[in-house]
């Protein structure tokens, strides 16, 4: 009787000081989100479009002075394009060594388009009626409402996750945690652009990039906001599709049914790739890609709902490539990205236009080749008799072929995935899974691109992309957010994961 009434008040007293521990860790973790709040507005105020090579050493002056006094050692690599930065953590011989990738450009702003006159310059919005208010700064105080969210161009993609990164390290100090991990952080300056310059960069600073693993810090978590891990994306590449009509445009009054329209062609021949039902008619486009038993029971443990999916997007039915969402991102997409011809609306006008132009992107998963579908689809073209050129027709080739169409090509940016069995992966599934008590959401392949192919073929190592904003963050277009709660998770995320000792027979 005694001995249970004591392990009783044991297990009170455990519990009472356990709940004592979480509540200084929110305490902690809450006052530096505070702290995050003020430098992601000095690091937004910074514009970051890629197209403009001073506001990227702009952000980089910034970025050398913040992980400085972190005690990071600190690089410029210099590259066939922009920059990109490098930080280092002192290397100890005994310790694995993580490579963590983020970026810090952005997508161009169109000032108009936004509730705010200045994207660069953060606003902070509490929910109100389905929407958003604007709040005052000096109404945070120090107990912060998670729900509230600071707007501004980056918030999200991807200025907020390197500002997690730096508080979590400011955390981990304080707490005189020692960090098990070499960590080593390299920052793209050209993201938005394809990161072009990335691959030749990794092969020509392989040995400064030498890792264990791969963290990517980039995306949004699962739209249930649980804790996520993806194991791969989607590669993808361009083709810019261009049909001719007259030299000019004409009068319809005058030449209607009579000069070939070229809107009409491209309408005719982009119909022919794809059936009814959204499926690529194209001989070969998924060879080679297969659905088991096992990766199907794995892509439906994500707890997606198709039905309400359809309802936010507001459409009636998807299409068929595959039977649910999960399983339509594992096979290459062919889509439609931009369609023009002539005028239209306000400036709409009685005429046969001269061109019309179809931007389409090609999405690709492990066993797809970019450049084996571009030639699938010029061959497809080619069989619906067209003269395929890859410049504007000469004259004497616009008398000489009936249909001609000019195809540009984009540059390939591979696909990627990690088995889902890998133990650094298990590694960082365990410890988000201790670190919010929650079922980590695992997918093996998300739907977006991000450039990591050249690390994982130049540096052998494997790769996992550890999602940390919220998923309704309105990446790459107005009104971009980070909700200020997904702020306190990235840093509790960062400080999980740079502070567990991994299993000691991790492979070599």
């Amino acid at each position: 009787m005694l001995i249970c009434l004591m392990k009783k008040i044991l297990s009170l007293v455990s519990l009472l000081l356990t709940f004592s521990l979480s509540a200084q860790d929110d305490v902690a973790v809450k006052s530096q989100v505070a702290h995050a709040i003020n430098e992601i507005r000095e690091f937004i105020a910074i514009p970051n479009d890629a197209l403009d090579a001073a506001d990227i050493d702009r952000n980089i002056m910034w970025l050398k002075r913040k992980f400085g006094d972190r005690g990071f050692n600190t690089a410029v690599l210099d590259t066939e394009g922009l920059p990109l930065f490098f930080a280092a953590t002192p290397v100890s011989g005994e310790k694995p060594t993580v490579l963590i990738y983020m970026h810090f450009d952005g997508q161009s702003v169109d000032p108009s388009k936004w509730d705010q006159p200045n994207p660069y310059q953060v606003v902070l919005k509490a929910p109100k009626d389905g929407g958003f208010e604007t709040v005052s700064f000096d109404e945070l105080g120090d107990d912060i409402n998670y729900d509230w969210r600071l707007f501004g161009r980056s918030t999200s993609d991807d200025k907020s996750p390197i500002v997690m990164l730096l508080n979590a390290m400011d955390l981990l100090k304080k707490d005189g945690k020692e960090i098990p991990f070499n960590i080593k952080v390299i920052l793209d300056s050209e993201e938005e652009k394809s990161s072009k310059p990335l691959p030749a960069a990794v092969k020509q600073y392989r040995e400064l990039l030498e890792s264990d693993f791969l963290m990517i810090v980039d995306g949004p978590v699962h739209a249930s906001e649980n804790p996520t891990v993806v194991y791969g994306c989607r590669g993808i590449t361009t083709l810019t599709l261009t049909t001719y009509g007259p030299i000019k445009p004409q009068h319809s009054g005058h030449y209607g049914n009579y000069a070939p329209n070229p809107g009409f062609q491209l309408a005719q021949l982009l119909a022919t790739m794809k059936d009814t039902e959204g499926r690529v008619t194209i001989p070969g486009y998924y060879d080679g890609i297969s659905i088991d038993e096992k990766t199907d029971s794995i892509l439906k443990s994500v707890p997606d709902s198709d039905e309400a999916i359809a309802e936010k997007l507001q459409f009636k039915t998807a299409e068929k490539v595959g039977s649910y969402y999960q399983e339509a991102l594992q096979y290459p997409s062919l889509n439609i990205r931009g369609l023009g011809s002539g005028w239209v609306g306000d400036k709409a006008r009685t005429i046969v236009p001269e061109s019309a132009t179809a931007e389409l992107d090609l999405r690709l998963v492990v066993e797809s080749d970019g450049d084996r579908l571009k030639n699938l689809v010029k061959d497809h073209i080619t069989k619906q008799g067209y003269k395929v050129l890859d410049h504007i027709p000469s004259k004497e080739e616009r008398m000489q072929f009936d249909k001609i169409i000019t195809v540009a090509e984009g540059s390939v940016t591979d696909a990627f995935r990690t088995d889902l069995d890998n133990p650094y992966g298990k590694f960082i599934v365990n410890t988000l899974n201790k670190s919010f008590e929650e079922e980590v959401i695992q997918i093996r392949t998300m739907g977006g691109t991000v450039p990591i192919s050249p690390f994982i073929n130049e540096l052998k190592i494997p790769a996992f992309i550890v999602p940390v904003v919220n998923p309704d963050n309105n990446q790459h277009s107005p009104n971009e957010n980070i909700k200020i709660g997904q702020l306190a998770y990235g840093i509790k995320a960062f400080y999980g994961i740079l502070s567990s000792k991994m299993n000691k027979n991790i492979p070599d």
